[in-house]
């Protein structure tokens, strides 16, 4: 793995919060596979485990607060902003979904940097959402992501638009955050970029006294140049709001000015004879990976997730599962345990209507679902000795990873954009090791599955 080079400051570089596990992974795949080495911490870190910490030059903590409420933000996100600040890194970034889906009322984006503002500072923070290389574009400040090579408008995005929880019915990133947060805003156009003005309009933006600049990423020269006006416009400390595509785009400007050498290639990891999987995702890309897995050595196991509005329901339901995944793994098939396919799937709207009905609050029994599937993996990592496990959805991998006890993962080998295997760290023997994949529901080919396994 390469080093920065001359030109970039001593110790950390950068620190970051996720706002969900997948995503959070993905921001260490871009520096780890730049050569920036970086340790993803599932959960806030002891001291203990921060001075244990060397060689690193980003450290980032994975949560769960894409689908919080802004109670539980105020709650929960301070003390971690706090440990993050002492870091002293020079830039902080808050890290959130690439399609940017959030609402005022859960995974609140601007409560998130209405709280981060006064621990981290910085004179403005930049938003980033554009990131070419997992097909996010942003132009005149519209947020565009491409579903099978083919780009669309964010509120006319076929998964997006239609999120079970967070439904994107605005493309005008200022405009969807501004009804989360009254911070002003602007934006730094690509135009203004590719005419050299990119200065200028910062300059006359913060003037005007907008703090929050959102930044048009549209190929690689507006993705180096976001990047170039990250860091020489940082100060003392920046925070940074966005998807991975901040880290694509100091990569970028570190690259182009030399402090970093080019990366090498990273090797796919070797393949194993078997691996399991969980999923809690309603996307219509994760529902094709599964029907392709089903074909191609896997065993699909549907749990009825109605069963999770009851906690002691939800146990036996997992326990049976659990059960039904251990026989495929005698059998030599690959178990993969999920709760639906796709957003039509008739799953999805009885859950729906079984919340409803019982009066149980959505966010707790998404919860329960998430924690059932990691007590299940958990169980089949003990019981059939696995090494290589996946978990899929952004809201599920959270609460399944806390599940398996795991306190960091560092990135092992790529898999997908946005989906790396990584090596967890875990006081438990049984735990540490074990190689894991967090996707999010629109991460990776139709083959993601497979490709985990390490199988052509």
């Amino acid at each position: 793995m390469t080093r920065p080079t001359a030109g970039l400051p001593e110790g950390l570089l950068l620190a970051f919060y996720g706002d969900d596990y997948t995503g959070s992974s993905a921001v260490m795949e871009v520096l780890a596979f730049a050569g920036v080495p970086t340790i993803l911490f599932l959960g806030p870190p002891t001291q203990e485990r921060l001075a244990r910490l060397t060689g690193f030059r980003a450290i980032g903590v994975a949560g769960t607060a894409r689908s919080q409420s802004p109670a539980w933000m105020e709650s929960h996100l301070p003390p971690v902003f706090a440990m993050l600040a002492a870091l002293e890194a020079p830039i902080f970034h808050y890290k959130v979904c690439s399609t940017f889906d959030s609402a005022p009322h859960v995974g609140s984006i601007g409560k998130a940097i209405d709280l981060a503002a006064p621990l981290l500072g910085g004179a403005w923070h930049p938003l980033v959402i554009g990131a070419p290389a997992i097909s996010r574009y942003q132009a005149f400040g519209q947020l565009f992501a491409a579903v099978g090579g083919v780009a669309h408008r964010l509120d006319r995005h076929p998964v997006m638009a239609r999120h079970p929880v967070t439904p994107m019915a605005e493309a005008d990133v200022l405009r969807h955050l501004a009804e989360q947060t009254s911070m002003p805003s602007a934006l730094v156009d690509f135009a203004a970029m590719k005419q050299g003005r990119s200065d200028d309009r910062l300059a006359e933006a913060r003037q005007s006294g907008a703090r929050i600049l959102a930044l048009d990423v549209l190929d690689e020269e507006t993705l180096a140049e976001t990047g170039r006006m990250i860091w020489e416009h940082r100060g003392e400390r920046l925070l940074a709001i966005g998807s991975q595509g901040v880290e694509y785009a100091l990569t970028a400007h570190w690259r182009m000015a030399g402090y970093l050498q080019d990366a090498p290639l990273q090797e796919r990891a070797p393949a194993r004879s078997q691996i399991a999987a969980v999923s809690g995702s309603c996307s219509p890309i994760t529902a094709r990976q599964i029907a392709f897995a089903r074909d191609n050595g896997f065993e699909s196991v549907r749990l009825d997730a109605v069963q999770a509005v009851d906690a002691s329901s939800w146990e036996k339901e997992v326990q049976r599962g659990a059960a039904l995944a251990l026989a495929a793994l005698r059998r030599g098939r690959n178990p993969l345990i999920h709760t639906a396919e796709g957003p039509d799937d008739p799953a999805v709207a009885a859950l729906a209507a079984a919340i409803a009905t019982s009066g149980a609050d959505a966010g707790e029994v998404n919860a329960r679902i998430g924690d059932g599937l990691g007590r299940a993996l958990d169980r089949l990592v003990r019981e059939a000795a696995l090494r290589r496990v996946v978990i899929a959805g952004g809201d599920t991998s959270g609460h399944a990873a806390m599940a398996l006890g795991l306190h960091a993962v560092t990135a092992l080998a790529p898999l997908a954009a946005g989906a790396p295997l990584c090596r967890a760290l875990a006081d438990d023997p049984v735990m540490d090791g074990v190689e894991i994949a967090f996707k999010g529901g629109q991460m990776g080919e139709t083959d993601f599955f497979r490709a985990a396994q390490g199988r052509a």
